[in-house]
């Protein structure tokens, strides 16, 4: 079984498809960490995630196996990933890992912004995770000051908006509900409500 959960950032889906994938013995991938590794290596180079060439061969050389999630989280990083996804190329690039890890035995979760519509098109189960853009402003904000960071929730949530629409306007792959996805809104659901939902929207679509 494979099931693909998209959504924009901060809107609850790594959360839900790590619980998710964890119910049913699935494995995970958070696809975002993919395009953070790449926007973590140009910027460790000292360089701008907007170097298409720089950024194009961070992506073909990247190894999830060697991911440190503490760098990889980091909020410059996280804007960085938005701007070298936007780049075909290195789309074109973690294409084929993606699918790989997707199809094989037994499925998996695969969490990001293009797994229904593109990645994983034939997906069993499809969710569409969203919150409005206040919600997920305030959830960024304390997810960063609780790991240490200084954060102004007003930048924050102005952020989060430039970032949406970099998302859904970029030419290659842009952030799209697929139209056989469930949607659940997380706005006003906390984490073990939300799973539920998620829960009850898998197993209608497995019946």
């Amino acid at each position: 079984m494979i099931i693909a959960i998209d959504g924009p950032a901060a809107s609850g889906k790594g959360t839900l498809a790590k619980k998710l994938a964890a119910h049913y013995g699935l494995r995970h991938l958070d696809t975002g960490l993919l395009y953070r590794a790449v926007a973590l290596a140009v910027i460790t180079a000292g360089h701008k995630p907007s170097d298409r060439d720089r950024a194009i061969a961070a992506a073909k050389t990247i190894d999830p196996a060697k991911f440190d999630e503490t760098q990889l989280k980091r909020y410059d990083v996280g804007e960085g990933s938005s701007v070298v996804s936007a780049i075909p190329e290195v789309r074109a690039a973690l294409f084929n890992l993606q699918q790989e890890f997707a199809a094989a035995p037994p499925g998996a979760v695969l969490d990001g912004r293009d797994i229904g519509t593109v990645i994983c098109p034939n997906a069993e189960v499809k969710i569409f995770v969203t919150a409005s853009p206040e919600v997920r402003a305030q959830r960024r904000t304390n997810e960063l000051r609780g790991r240490g960071e200084t954060a102004d929730e007003k930048a924050v949530l102005a952020d989060i908006i430039a970032r949406d629409e970099r998302d859904r306007s970029r030419s290659t792959a842009p952030l799209a509900q697929a139209k056989d996805a469930h949607l659940l809104d997380t706005s006003t659901l906390g984490i073990e409500a939300a799973f539920q939902a998620a829960l009850a929207l898998v197993e209608k679509a497995r019946r």
